[in-house]
């Protein structure tokens, strides 16, 4: 396909995916002090599965680890999931550099927020979602959110002395990581996002020091189920990436699914009115019950 032609789809494809209105949770509740410290709650909305409390699916938005990008844009998606009879929490952290918002991430902030909504979540989650299980958690993402996703369940192999460290894994019966910035070696060669995991990191003189601590192709294997969803026309974070966490995966002794949709771009994972919300969807079923 032309290059032209390529980048005026990927451009109608963002411009569907942002051009739902938010959507309103049903209840917020704080896991921090600082205004972006919060979990949107989503209630089920229908009855799937072989009955019972529903399952839970931890949304982690993308954007680059920037500020401008907040959950905002992903509420539609989280309202799908919870029509297709999920639980949803909708995590935002902190996001952007201090200083200079148009920057990715604030170390250690973002990563201190994931590990603490993460943490906070199962008994949040039984004030505001009684009808869910918090036993029954799949973690999803998207772009940078899918980052966020695997990392965080691969806190327990994070290096010894690290702050978000877990002694064991944590209770999650899956990640469904969307075209997720998922190896940071790769992501920089290809500069993803403006190189963003680069700026996440600190820059280059902090790049090597922190990436064992981020990265989540180091931290390997998990032994949580790990199913990567991926455009292969994505232009945004290239097949390249997730082919690589795959391949680093395999080469620690782990299997990961990844399944690579034709003729789609990075944004339609999360629009609720691309077909490949709804494959995603039943990804997220298949680790849910």
């Amino acid at each position: 396909m032309p290059d032209d032609v390529a980048a005026a789809r990927a451009a109608a494809e963002e411009e569907s995916a942002f051009s739902h209105p938010p959507v309103a949770p049903d209840t917020s509740a704080a896991y921090g002090d600082h205004p972006d410290q919060v979990i949107d709650f989503y209630a089920p909305r229908a009855e799937r599965g072989p009955g019972g409390p529903a399952p839970l699916v931890v949304v982690l938005h993308g954007g680059a680890w920037r500020a401008p990008y907040d959950r905002r844009h992903v509420s539609p998606f989280a309202a799908f999931l919870a029509g297709r009879g999920f639980g949803v929490a909708l995590v935002e952290y902190r996001r952007g550099t201090e200083g200079d918002a148009t920057l990715a991430g604030r170390w250690p902030d973002t990563f201190d927020d994931v590990a603490a909504a993460l943490d906070a979540l199962p008994a949040l989650a039984r004030q505001a979602l009684p009808q869910t299980d918090p036993r029954r958690t799949v973690v999803t993402g998207h772009s940078a959110g899918g980052h966020l996703a695997l990392w965080a369940a691969a806190r327990h192999v994070l290096p010894a002395g690290a702050p978000w460290r877990l002694d064991g894994p944590p209770q999650l019966r899956g990640v469904v990581a969307l075209a997720p910035i998922a190896d940071f070696t790769v992501a920089e060669k290809l500069d993803v996002c403006g190189n963003a995991a680069l700026q996440l990191l600190g820059g280059n003189e902090l790049f090597a020091e922190r990436q064992p601590y981020a990265d989540p192709a180091l931290l390997l294997p998990t032994g949580i189920a790990t199913t990567l969803v991926q455009g292969r026309a994505d232009l945004d974070v290239p097949q390249a990436v997730a082919e690589a966490y795959a391949d680093a995966a395999a080469k620690a002794g782990e299997v990961v699914g990844l399944t690579l949709l034709e003729d789609v771009g990075h944004f339609p994972l999360i629009d609720p009115v691309a077909d490949a919300c709804a494959v995603v969807a039943e990804e997220i079923a298949q680790l849910a019950w």
